[in-house]
């Protein structure tokens, strides 16, 4: 029975012939170190590199995108209600987002 190694190396060869692997966007391209792969937690590495691949980002990603286009909608001036109402939405997001990292951190 072959190792899991062996396994693995098959299925590999197995789609490189079919054609399968060349249709990845990152295909024959090198790696990209800086890509924050490393700062991620050991544990959610894996996870995230394939929602990254997937063209998906991380919840806590998406959440400081929402951020940022609240803190821009406040920039642009807005009235005084709709201001407040901006602010409250800002600080209950930061304040999910920090829980959230807070928590990735004990990870």
């Amino acid at each position: 029975m072959p190792t899991l190694d062996e396994q693995i190396a098959q299925r590999i060869r197995e789609e490189e012939l079919s054609g399968q692997m060349s249709q990845a966007p990152s295909y024959g391209k090198a790696l990209q170190i800086n890509d924050g792969f490393m700062e991620t937690p050991e544990e959610l590495r894996l996870g995230y590199k394939f929602l990254k691949d997937a063209g998906f980002v991380p919840p806590e990603v998406e959440l400081m995108q929402e951020a940022a286009e609240l803190r821009e909608a406040l920039r642009c001036d807005p009235p005084a209600d709709k201001a407040r109402e901006l602010r409250a939405q800002l600080t209950a997001l930061e304040l999910r987002i920090a829980m959230r990292l807070e928590r990735l951190a004990k990870c």
